[in-house]
Protein backbone atom coordinates (compact mmCIF):
# COMPACT_ATOMS: atom_id res chain seq x y z
CA UNK A 1 0.00 0.00 0.00
CA UNK A 2 2.73 2.50 0.84
CA UNK A 3 4.74 1.75 -2.27
CA UNK A 4 1.56 2.41 -4.45
CA UNK A 5 1.25 5.87 -2.81
CA UNK A 6 4.21 6.62 -3.62
CA UNK A 7 4.34 5.48 -6.73
CA UNK A 8 1.47 7.62 -7.27
CA UNK A 9 2.75 10.57 -5.96
CA UNK A 10 5.75 10.35 -8.01
CA UNK A 11 3.94 9.98 -10.91
CA UNK A 12 1.45 13.40 -9.96
CA UNK A 13 4.95 15.31 -9.10
CA UNK A 14 5.97 14.42 -12.69
CA UNK A 15 2.73 15.53 -14.02
CA UNK A 16 2.91 18.86 -12.64
CA UNK A 17 4.84 20.19 -14.61
CA UNK A 18 2.86 19.63 -18.07
CA UNK A 19 -0.29 20.90 -16.44
CA UNK A 20 1.36 23.73 -15.33
CA UNK A 21 2.10 24.17 -19.22
CA UNK A 22 -1.18 23.51 -20.35
CA UNK A 23 -1.80 25.07 -23.47
CA UNK A 24 -3.94 28.43 -23.03
CA UNK A 25 -6.90 28.86 -25.47
CA UNK A 26 -8.41 32.31 -26.60
CA UNK A 27 -11.63 32.79 -28.31
CA UNK A 28 -12.63 35.97 -30.29
CA UNK A 29 -15.52 36.95 -32.58
CA UNK A 30 -14.81 39.10 -35.51
CA UNK A 31 -17.36 42.10 -34.47
CA UNK A 32 -19.82 42.19 -31.37
CA UNK A 33 -23.18 42.33 -33.66
CA UNK A 34 -24.59 41.26 -36.68
CA UNK A 35 -27.62 41.13 -38.36
CA UNK A 36 -29.88 38.06 -38.71
CA UNK A 37 -28.86 35.95 -41.74
CA UNK A 38 -25.01 37.37 -41.44
CA UNK A 39 -22.34 34.77 -40.95
CA UNK A 40 -20.19 35.77 -37.97
CA UNK A 41 -16.62 33.96 -37.92
CA UNK A 42 -15.25 32.76 -33.87
CA UNK A 43 -11.45 31.86 -34.07
CA UNK A 44 -10.22 30.21 -31.53
CA UNK A 45 -6.14 30.17 -30.73
CA UNK A 46 -4.60 28.11 -28.25
CA UNK A 47 -0.95 29.46 -27.78
CA UNK A 48 2.40 27.63 -26.54
CA UNK A 49 0.49 24.36 -28.41
CA UNK A 50 2.90 21.26 -29.03
CA UNK A 51 2.03 18.64 -31.15
CA UNK A 52 -1.30 17.28 -32.54
CA UNK A 53 -4.38 19.07 -31.84
CA UNK A 54 -7.77 17.74 -31.71
CA UNK A 55 -10.92 19.20 -33.56
CA UNK A 56 -12.61 21.24 -30.84
CA UNK A 57 -16.33 20.00 -29.59
CA UNK A 58 -18.17 22.24 -31.46
CA UNK A 59 -21.38 20.66 -30.55
CA UNK A 60 -22.36 23.10 -27.73
CA UNK A 61 -23.19 25.70 -30.79
CA UNK A 62 -25.72 24.08 -32.37
CA UNK A 63 -28.28 25.72 -30.09
CA UNK A 64 -27.70 29.21 -31.29
CA UNK A 65 -25.82 29.07 -34.38
CA UNK A 66 -25.66 27.10 -37.72
CA UNK A 67 -21.80 25.96 -38.43
CA UNK A 68 -21.23 27.18 -41.64
CA UNK A 69 -17.62 25.84 -42.10
CA UNK A 70 -13.84 25.62 -40.42
CA UNK A 71 -10.50 26.17 -41.02
CA UNK A 72 -7.13 25.70 -39.43
CA UNK A 73 -3.89 27.85 -39.12
CA UNK A 74 -0.52 27.61 -37.42
CA UNK A 75 2.20 29.68 -36.54
CA UNK A 76 5.56 29.78 -35.51
CA UNK A 77 8.08 32.29 -34.76
CA UNK A 78 12.02 32.85 -32.62
CA UNK A 79 12.46 36.22 -31.64
CA UNK A 80 15.81 36.46 -29.93
CA UNK A 81 16.05 32.43 -29.56
CA UNK A 82 12.46 31.98 -27.86
CA UNK A 83 9.90 30.17 -29.88
CA UNK A 84 6.25 30.73 -29.24
CA UNK A 85 3.61 28.77 -31.53
CA UNK A 86 -0.47 28.84 -32.32
CA UNK A 87 -2.61 27.49 -33.72
CA UNK A 88 -5.97 28.99 -34.95
CA UNK A 89 -8.98 27.48 -35.28
CA UNK A 90 -11.90 29.58 -36.83
CA UNK A 91 -15.29 28.67 -37.68
CA UNK A 92 -18.22 30.24 -39.67
CA UNK A 93 -21.17 30.97 -37.71
CA UNK A 94 -25.04 31.93 -39.15
CA UNK A 95 -27.15 33.24 -36.30
CA UNK A 96 -30.60 31.13 -36.00
CA UNK A 97 -32.10 33.70 -34.20
CA UNK A 98 -32.34 37.37 -33.27
CA UNK A 99 -31.26 38.45 -29.26
CA UNK A 100 -28.34 38.58 -27.17
CA UNK A 101 -26.84 34.80 -27.98
CA UNK A 102 -24.14 32.80 -25.74
CA UNK A 103 -21.00 31.48 -27.00
CA UNK A 104 -20.67 28.64 -24.40
CA UNK A 105 -16.49 28.30 -23.08
CA UNK A 106 -15.04 25.39 -25.93
CA UNK A 107 -12.48 22.74 -24.40
CA UNK A 108 -9.62 22.56 -26.61
CA UNK A 109 -5.57 21.68 -26.16
CA UNK A 110 -6.69 20.53 -22.17
CA UNK A 111 -7.78 24.06 -22.02
CA UNK A 112 -10.98 26.06 -21.76
CA UNK A 113 -11.78 29.35 -23.99
CA UNK A 114 -13.68 32.00 -21.74
CA UNK A 115 -17.50 32.82 -23.26
CA UNK A 116 -18.65 35.59 -25.62
CA UNK A 117 -21.58 37.38 -26.42
CA UNK A 118 -23.42 38.43 -29.58
CA UNK A 119 -25.38 40.53 -30.25
CA UNK A 120 -28.01 39.59 -33.21
CA UNK A 121 -30.60 42.14 -34.89
CA UNK A 122 -33.31 41.84 -37.29
CA UNK A 123 -32.30 43.03 -41.14
CA UNK A 124 -33.43 46.26 -41.43
CA UNK A 125 -36.35 47.06 -43.77
CA UNK A 126 -34.60 49.26 -45.97
CA UNK A 127 -31.64 46.21 -46.84
CA UNK A 128 -34.72 43.27 -47.40
CA UNK A 129 -36.54 45.58 -49.86
CA UNK A 130 -32.89 46.31 -51.46
CA UNK A 131 -31.95 42.69 -51.70
CA UNK A 132 -33.71 42.64 -54.82
CA UNK A 133 -30.19 44.19 -56.35
CA UNK A 134 -27.03 42.51 -56.77
CA UNK A 135 -25.44 45.30 -55.05
CA UNK A 136 -26.77 47.95 -52.26
CA UNK A 137 -25.08 49.55 -49.24
CA UNK A 138 -25.92 49.70 -45.59
CA UNK A 139 -25.03 52.29 -42.93
CA UNK A 140 -25.61 52.95 -39.34
CA UNK A 141 -23.88 54.68 -36.22
CA UNK A 142 -23.81 53.31 -33.01
CA UNK A 143 -25.02 54.54 -30.71
CA UNK A 144 -27.37 56.63 -32.67
CA UNK A 145 -26.42 59.30 -30.18
CA UNK A 146 -24.21 60.55 -27.70
CA UNK A 147 -22.01 63.19 -25.82
CA UNK A 148 -19.39 65.91 -26.96
CA UNK A 149 -15.97 63.91 -27.02
CA UNK A 150 -17.79 60.33 -27.40
CA UNK A 151 -16.91 57.89 -29.45
CA UNK A 152 -19.40 56.73 -31.85
CA UNK A 153 -18.43 53.55 -34.33
CA UNK A 154 -19.63 54.55 -37.99
CA UNK A 155 -20.40 51.35 -40.03
CA UNK A 156 -20.85 50.83 -43.69
CA UNK A 157 -21.55 48.09 -45.60
CA UNK A 158 -21.40 47.09 -49.21
CA UNK A 159 -23.34 43.86 -50.51
CA UNK A 160 -22.95 42.42 -54.01
CA UNK A 161 -23.21 39.03 -55.59
CA UNK A 162 -21.25 38.68 -58.54
CA UNK A 163 -17.62 39.32 -58.35
CA UNK A 164 -16.24 42.65 -58.28
CA UNK A 165 -13.19 43.53 -60.09
CA UNK A 166 -12.51 47.30 -59.32
CA UNK A 167 -13.87 49.93 -57.37
CA UNK A 168 -13.71 52.61 -54.79
CA UNK A 169 -15.39 53.63 -52.11
CA UNK A 170 -15.83 57.51 -50.48
CA UNK A 171 -14.74 58.30 -47.34
CA UNK A 172 -16.95 59.74 -44.98
CA UNK A 173 -17.27 63.55 -44.68
CA UNK A 174 -18.48 65.12 -41.24
CA UNK A 175 -18.37 68.81 -40.25
CA UNK A 176 -18.44 69.22 -36.33
CA UNK A 177 -16.52 65.22 -35.94
CA UNK A 178 -13.50 63.78 -36.04
CA UNK A 179 -13.08 60.44 -38.04
CA UNK A 180 -10.24 57.90 -38.65
CA UNK A 181 -10.55 54.15 -39.66
CA UNK A 182 -10.88 51.29 -37.49
CA UNK A 183 -9.12 48.48 -37.93
CA UNK A 184 -9.15 46.61 -41.17
CA UNK A 185 -11.88 45.56 -43.72
CA UNK A 186 -14.58 42.96 -42.98
CA UNK A 187 -15.16 40.31 -45.37
CA UNK A 188 -18.27 37.64 -44.32
CA UNK A 189 -21.52 36.40 -46.01
CA UNK A 190 -24.71 37.30 -45.39
CA UNK A 191 -28.50 36.50 -46.55
CA UNK A 192 -30.93 38.79 -48.09
CA UNK A 193 -34.19 38.14 -49.24
CA UNK A 194 -33.38 34.57 -49.84
CA UNK A 195 -30.21 35.57 -51.65
CA UNK A 196 -26.45 34.92 -50.82
CA UNK A 197 -24.40 38.51 -50.63
CA UNK A 198 -20.49 38.79 -49.92
CA UNK A 199 -20.14 41.69 -47.67
CA UNK A 200 -17.36 44.23 -47.35
CA UNK A 201 -17.68 45.72 -43.94
CA UNK A 202 -15.72 49.57 -42.88
CA UNK A 203 -15.80 50.85 -39.61
CA UNK A 204 -14.90 54.31 -38.49
CA UNK A 205 -14.62 56.02 -34.96
CA UNK A 206 -16.99 59.32 -35.48
CA UNK A 207 -16.24 61.68 -32.60
CA UNK A 208 -18.41 64.15 -32.16
CA UNK A 209 -17.03 68.05 -31.54
CA UNK A 210 -19.61 70.36 -30.45
CA UNK A 211 -23.49 69.48 -29.18
CA UNK A 212 -25.88 69.63 -31.67
CA UNK A 213 -27.48 67.56 -34.91
CA UNK A 214 -24.37 66.12 -36.71
CA UNK A 215 -25.29 64.84 -40.24
CA UNK A 216 -23.35 62.47 -41.66
CA UNK A 217 -23.30 62.54 -45.55
CA UNK A 218 -24.42 59.37 -47.91
CA UNK A 219 -21.10 57.61 -49.27
CA UNK A 220 -20.98 56.11 -52.89
CA UNK A 221 -19.44 52.95 -54.64
CA UNK A 222 -18.24 52.87 -58.11
CA UNK A 223 -16.89 49.94 -59.87
CA UNK A 224 -16.68 47.33 -62.22
CA UNK A 225 -18.38 43.91 -61.90
CA UNK A 226 -17.90 40.99 -63.35
CA UNK A 227 -20.80 38.10 -64.30
CA UNK A 228 -19.17 34.72 -64.52
CA UNK A 229 -22.42 33.75 -66.31
CA UNK A 230 -21.51 35.79 -69.07
CA UNK A 231 -18.98 34.64 -71.90
CA UNK A 232 -17.44 38.01 -72.35
CA UNK A 233 -15.64 38.23 -68.98
CA UNK A 234 -13.20 35.53 -69.76
CA UNK A 235 -11.61 38.36 -71.79
CA UNK A 236 -12.00 40.54 -69.30
CA UNK A 237 -15.62 42.31 -69.53
CA UNK A 238 -17.22 44.00 -67.05
CA UNK A 239 -19.96 45.98 -66.18
CA UNK A 240 -19.96 49.45 -64.46
CA UNK A 241 -22.01 49.28 -61.30
CA UNK A 242 -22.46 52.06 -58.09
CA UNK A 243 -24.55 51.60 -54.88
CA UNK A 244 -25.28 54.47 -52.15
CA UNK A 245 -25.07 54.71 -48.20
CA UNK A 246 -28.22 56.36 -46.94
CA UNK A 247 -27.21 59.78 -44.83
CA UNK A 248 -27.14 59.40 -41.04
CA UNK A 249 -28.22 62.09 -38.29
CA UNK A 250 -26.97 62.02 -34.87
CA UNK A 251 -27.85 64.27 -31.70
CA UNK A 252 -25.16 65.11 -29.58
CA UNK A 253 -25.19 66.30 -26.04
CA UNK A 254 -23.27 68.67 -23.93
CA UNK A 255 -21.52 67.65 -21.15
CA UNK A 256 -24.03 68.10 -17.85
CA UNK A 257 -23.55 71.47 -16.76
CA UNK A 258 -22.27 70.84 -13.04
CA UNK A 259 -19.40 68.68 -14.20
CA UNK A 260 -17.06 71.23 -13.31
CA UNK A 261 -13.51 72.13 -14.42
CA UNK A 262 -11.71 68.78 -14.64
CA UNK A 263 -11.20 67.20 -17.97
CA UNK A 264 -14.41 65.55 -19.68
CA UNK A 265 -14.66 62.11 -19.92
CA UNK A 266 -17.25 60.20 -21.67
CA UNK A 267 -15.80 56.57 -21.82
CA UNK A 268 -17.16 53.15 -21.96
CA UNK A 269 -14.73 52.17 -19.63
CA UNK A 270 -11.69 53.76 -17.39
CA UNK A 271 -8.97 51.88 -15.72
CA UNK A 272 -6.49 53.53 -12.87
CA UNK A 273 -3.87 51.90 -11.13
CA UNK A 274 -0.04 52.73 -9.65
CA UNK A 275 2.24 49.45 -9.49
CA UNK A 276 5.57 49.45 -7.28
CA UNK A 277 4.73 50.58 -4.11
CA UNK A 278 6.37 48.44 -1.14
CA UNK A 279 3.85 46.11 0.62
CA UNK A 280 2.32 46.69 4.19
CA UNK A 281 5.13 44.71 5.56
CA UNK A 282 8.32 46.39 3.43
CA UNK A 283 10.15 49.60 4.72
CA UNK A 284 12.89 51.67 2.81
CA UNK A 285 15.51 54.04 3.59
CA UNK A 286 16.09 57.36 3.17
CA UNK A 287 17.54 58.79 0.03
CA UNK A 288 16.28 55.42 -1.42
CA UNK A 289 13.94 55.65 -4.65
CA UNK A 290 10.27 54.19 -4.77
CA UNK A 291 10.14 53.32 -8.45
CA UNK A 292 6.24 53.43 -9.12
CA UNK A 293 4.08 53.24 -12.27
CA UNK A 294 0.87 54.85 -13.19
CA UNK A 295 -1.59 53.73 -15.54
CA UNK A 296 -4.76 55.28 -16.96
CA UNK A 297 -6.56 53.98 -19.80
CA UNK A 298 -9.89 54.30 -21.58
CA UNK A 299 -11.89 52.48 -24.44
CA UNK A 300 -13.70 55.03 -26.39
CA UNK A 301 -10.99 57.97 -25.82
CA UNK A 302 -7.85 58.55 -27.70
CA UNK A 303 -4.84 59.02 -25.36
CA UNK A 304 -4.51 62.88 -25.99
CA UNK A 305 -7.71 63.69 -24.56
CA UNK A 306 -6.66 61.69 -21.76
CA UNK A 307 -5.16 63.89 -18.69
CA UNK A 308 -1.43 63.59 -17.71
CA UNK A 309 -1.05 61.22 -14.63
CA UNK A 310 0.79 62.79 -12.12
CA UNK A 311 1.33 62.46 -8.09
CA UNK A 312 0.14 64.20 -5.53
CA UNK A 313 2.83 66.18 -3.80
CA UNK A 314 4.22 64.37 -0.16
CA UNK A 315 5.33 65.66 3.09
CA UNK A 316 9.22 64.78 3.19
CA UNK A 317 9.75 62.97 -0.28
CA UNK A 318 10.98 64.55 -3.58
CA UNK A 319 9.05 63.10 -6.70
CA UNK A 320 11.15 62.56 -10.12
CA UNK A 321 8.69 62.32 -13.08
CA UNK A 322 10.11 59.98 -15.93
CA UNK A 323 9.31 60.02 -19.87
CA UNK A 324 5.77 59.01 -19.82
CA UNK A 325 4.46 56.47 -22.22
CA UNK A 326 1.40 57.71 -24.59
CA UNK A 327 -0.95 55.43 -27.48
CA UNK A 328 -3.89 54.55 -28.74
CA UNK A 329 -4.91 51.32 -30.45
CA UNK A 330 -8.78 49.43 -31.50
CA UNK A 331 -10.21 46.64 -31.20
CA UNK A 332 -12.05 46.78 -34.63
CA UNK A 333 -15.12 48.96 -32.67
CA UNK A 334 -13.59 50.99 -30.26
CA UNK A 335 -10.36 53.18 -29.50
CA UNK A 336 -8.45 52.63 -25.92
CA UNK A 337 -6.34 55.26 -25.01
CA UNK A 338 -3.35 54.52 -22.36
CA UNK A 339 -1.29 56.98 -20.75
CA UNK A 340 1.58 55.52 -18.61
CA UNK A 341 4.06 57.62 -16.47
CA UNK A 342 6.93 56.62 -13.98
CA UNK A 343 7.88 58.03 -11.10
CA UNK A 344 10.88 58.22 -8.90
CA UNK A 345 9.92 59.12 -5.06
CA UNK A 346 12.70 59.78 -2.93
CA UNK A 347 12.59 59.71 0.72
CA UNK A 348 14.09 62.88 2.63
CA UNK A 349 13.65 62.12 6.08
CA UNK A 350 12.72 58.97 8.32
CA UNK A 351 9.38 58.39 9.77
CA UNK A 352 5.86 57.41 7.64
CA UNK A 353 5.35 58.72 4.65
CA UNK A 354 1.90 59.23 3.27
CA UNK A 355 1.10 59.11 -0.92
CA UNK A 356 -2.79 60.32 -0.54
CA UNK A 357 -5.41 59.07 -2.37
CA UNK A 358 -5.96 59.62 -6.33
CA UNK A 359 -9.35 60.23 -7.95
CA UNK A 360 -10.36 61.27 -11.41
CA UNK A 361 -13.77 61.63 -12.41
CA UNK A 362 -15.40 59.88 -15.38
CA UNK A 363 -18.93 59.38 -17.18
CA UNK A 364 -19.68 56.38 -18.00
CA UNK A 365 -21.60 56.56 -21.60
CA UNK A 366 -22.75 52.19 -21.06
CA UNK A 367 -24.67 53.46 -18.10
CA UNK A 368 -25.23 57.46 -18.68
CA UNK A 369 -23.52 58.17 -14.77
CA UNK A 370 -20.82 59.81 -13.46
CA UNK A 371 -18.08 57.30 -11.39
CA UNK A 372 -14.75 57.75 -10.25
CA UNK A 373 -11.96 55.76 -10.65
CA UNK A 374 -9.65 55.61 -7.65
CA UNK A 375 -6.00 54.62 -6.31
CA UNK A 376 -6.07 54.33 -2.54
CA UNK A 377 -4.08 56.22 -0.21
CA UNK A 378 -0.59 54.76 1.22
CA UNK A 379 1.71 55.14 3.80
CA UNK A 380 5.44 53.19 4.11
CA UNK A 381 7.78 53.09 6.68
CA UNK A 382 11.32 55.05 6.18
CA UNK A 383 13.92 54.23 8.36
CA UNK A 384 17.17 56.47 8.83
CA UNK A 385 19.45 56.78 5.95
CA UNK A 386 22.80 53.78 6.66
CA UNK A 387 25.10 55.82 9.09
CA UNK A 388 22.26 57.05 10.99
CA UNK A 389 21.17 60.32 9.77
CA UNK A 390 17.59 61.26 9.84
CA UNK A 391 16.77 64.43 7.87
CA UNK A 392 19.08 67.18 6.56
CA UNK A 393 20.38 69.17 9.05
CA UNK A 394 18.43 72.20 9.60
CA UNK A 395 20.64 74.68 9.76
CA UNK A 396 23.70 72.99 7.41
CA UNK A 397 26.34 75.84 7.31
CA UNK A 398 26.52 76.31 11.30
CA UNK A 399 26.75 72.63 11.95
CA UNK A 400 29.62 72.79 9.40
CA UNK A 401 31.54 75.69 11.32
CA UNK A 402 29.68 76.06 14.99
CA UNK A 403 32.58 77.42 16.57
CA UNK A 404 33.04 80.06 13.66
CA UNK A 405 29.10 80.49 13.17
CA UNK A 406 27.49 80.30 16.58
CA UNK A 407 25.47 83.83 17.14
CA UNK A 408 26.26 83.55 21.34
CA UNK A 409 30.64 82.97 21.33
CA UNK A 410 30.86 87.15 21.47
CA UNK A 411 28.43 87.35 24.17
CA UNK A 412 30.15 84.77 26.22
CA UNK A 413 33.64 86.07 25.06
CA UNK A 414 32.88 89.80 26.63
CA UNK A 415 31.87 88.35 29.60
CA UNK A 416 35.07 86.24 30.41
CA UNK A 417 37.84 88.13 33.16
CA UNK A 418 40.17 90.24 31.53
CA UNK A 419 43.09 87.65 33.04
CA UNK A 420 41.79 85.21 31.25
CA UNK A 421 41.84 86.93 27.74
CA UNK A 422 45.53 88.14 29.05
CA UNK A 423 46.44 84.80 29.64
CA UNK A 424 44.52 83.49 26.44
CA UNK A 425 46.70 86.24 24.13
CA UNK A 426 50.39 84.80 25.44
CA UNK A 427 49.27 81.31 24.58
CA UNK A 428 48.36 82.28 21.61
CA UNK A 429 51.58 84.20 20.80
CA UNK A 430 53.49 80.95 22.11
CA UNK A 431 52.12 79.19 19.98
CA UNK A 432 52.20 81.28 17.03
CA UNK A 433 56.23 81.18 18.24
CA UNK A 434 56.44 77.55 18.36
CA UNK A 435 54.56 76.94 14.56
CA UNK A 436 57.05 79.14 12.73
CA UNK A 437 59.54 77.90 13.81
CA UNK A 438 58.37 74.46 13.12
CA UNK A 439 57.04 75.40 9.69
CA UNK A 440 60.67 76.46 9.16
CA UNK A 441 62.29 73.40 10.05
CA UNK A 442 59.77 71.36 7.91
CA UNK A 443 59.41 73.56 5.09
CA UNK A 444 61.35 71.48 2.62
CA UNK A 445 59.00 68.77 3.21
CA UNK A 446 56.11 70.06 2.59
CA UNK A 447 55.85 69.86 -1.05
CA UNK A 448 56.48 66.42 -1.09
CA UNK A 449 53.84 65.96 1.28
CA UNK A 450 51.29 67.68 -0.36
CA UNK A 451 51.87 65.89 -3.48
CA UNK A 452 51.45 62.96 -2.32
CA UNK A 453 48.09 63.53 -0.37
CA UNK A 454 46.81 64.70 -3.90
CA UNK A 455 48.33 60.93 -5.55
CA UNK A 456 46.03 59.52 -2.94
CA UNK A 457 43.23 57.48 -3.35
CA UNK A 458 40.44 60.09 -2.70
CA UNK A 459 42.79 62.64 -4.74
CA UNK A 460 42.74 60.42 -8.07
CA UNK A 461 38.66 59.26 -7.30
CA UNK A 462 37.87 63.48 -7.16
CA UNK A 463 39.87 64.16 -10.33
CA UNK A 464 38.11 61.23 -12.02
CA UNK A 465 34.22 62.90 -10.66
CA UNK A 466 35.10 65.70 -11.76
CA UNK A 467 35.94 64.48 -15.70
CA UNK A 468 32.73 62.23 -15.39
CA UNK A 469 30.81 65.29 -14.07
CA UNK A 470 31.94 67.49 -17.56
CA UNK A 471 30.08 64.90 -19.52
CA UNK A 472 26.30 63.68 -19.55
CA UNK A 473 25.99 60.13 -18.22
CA UNK A 474 24.43 60.37 -15.40
CA UNK A 475 24.50 56.96 -14.09
CA UNK A 476 28.47 57.59 -14.13
CA UNK A 477 28.14 60.53 -12.41
CA UNK A 478 26.69 59.11 -9.23
CA UNK A 479 28.91 56.13 -9.10
CA UNK A 480 32.09 58.59 -8.92
CA UNK A 481 30.67 60.63 -6.96
CA UNK A 482 29.54 57.87 -4.69
CA UNK A 483 33.20 55.98 -4.60
CA UNK A 484 35.07 59.74 -3.57
CA UNK A 485 32.55 60.22 -0.80
CA UNK A 486 33.06 56.54 0.74
CA UNK A 487 36.62 56.75 0.37
CA UNK A 488 36.78 59.75 2.79
CA UNK A 489 33.77 58.49 4.34
CA UNK A 490 32.56 54.87 4.57
CA UNK A 491 29.39 54.98 5.51
CA UNK A 492 28.19 56.84 2.70
CA UNK A 493 25.63 54.31 0.53
CA UNK A 494 23.87 56.62 -1.90
CA UNK A 495 23.10 60.24 -2.82
CA UNK A 496 20.64 60.61 -0.04
CA UNK A 497 22.91 59.75 2.27
CA UNK A 498 25.74 62.24 0.95
CA UNK A 499 23.47 64.94 0.82
CA UNK A 500 22.08 64.37 4.40
CA UNK A 501 26.32 64.67 5.47
CA UNK A 502 27.04 67.82 3.17
CA UNK A 503 26.64 71.72 4.73
CA UNK A 504 27.38 73.37 1.29
CA UNK A 505 23.98 74.00 -0.61
CA UNK A 506 25.18 74.57 -3.76
CA UNK A 507 26.37 70.90 -3.40
CA UNK A 508 23.39 69.91 -2.14
CA UNK A 509 21.84 71.60 -4.97
CA UNK A 510 23.81 69.40 -7.25
CA UNK A 511 23.09 66.52 -6.04
CA UNK A 512 19.34 66.92 -5.98
CA UNK A 513 19.49 68.05 -10.06
CA UNK A 514 21.76 64.99 -10.18
CA UNK A 515 18.99 62.69 -8.80
CA UNK A 516 16.60 64.21 -10.73
CA UNK A 517 18.40 63.49 -14.21
CA UNK A 518 18.96 59.82 -12.90
CA UNK A 519 15.38 59.22 -11.75
CA UNK A 520 13.70 61.50 -14.07
CA UNK A 521 14.37 60.59 -17.17
CA UNK A 522 15.77 63.47 -19.85
CA UNK A 523 13.27 66.39 -18.40
CA UNK A 524 16.13 67.82 -17.13
CA UNK A 525 19.11 69.04 -19.04
CA UNK A 526 22.72 68.18 -18.10
CA UNK A 527 24.81 70.78 -16.86
CA UNK A 528 28.13 69.21 -16.28
CA UNK A 529 30.16 72.74 -15.58
CA UNK A 530 27.88 73.58 -12.65
CA UNK A 531 28.13 70.39 -11.14
CA UNK A 532 32.19 70.18 -11.10
CA UNK A 533 32.43 73.82 -10.09
CA UNK A 534 30.29 72.57 -6.80
CA UNK A 535 32.41 70.02 -6.16
CA UNK A 536 35.59 71.85 -7.37
CA UNK A 537 36.64 72.55 -4.04
CA UNK A 538 36.36 69.23 -2.38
Amino acid sequence: MYRRIVRYGLLAWLLLPMIAMAAQVHATLDRSTAQLGETVTLNLRVDGAGGHLGAPDLGVLNKDFEILGTSQSSRLSIVNGTTSSAVTFGVALRPRHTGLLQIPSIALGGSQSAPLQLQVTSAAPAAAAAATQDIFMEAQVEPAHGYVGQQLSYVVRLYFIPDISAGSLDSPQVHGADVSPLGSDLNYTAERGGRQYHVLERRYALIPQHAGHIEVAALNFRGNMVDPNDPNSFFGASTPVSARAPAQSIDVKPAPSDWGNTAWLPARQLTLKLDGWPAANESVRVGQPLNLTMDLQATGLPFETLPAPSLPAMDGATVYPNKPVTGSRNDGQWIIGHRQQAFAVVPERAGTLTMPAITLKWWNVLTDHEEVAQIPARSVTVLPATGGATGYPLHPLAAATPASASPSTPQAARTLPWRWIALGSAGLWLLTMLAWLLGRRYRHAMPKAAAAARGGSSGKLQQQFIVAARGVDAAAQEHSLLAWARAERPTIQHLGALALALGDERQRAAIDALQQRRYGGCSVPADGAALAQAFSGG
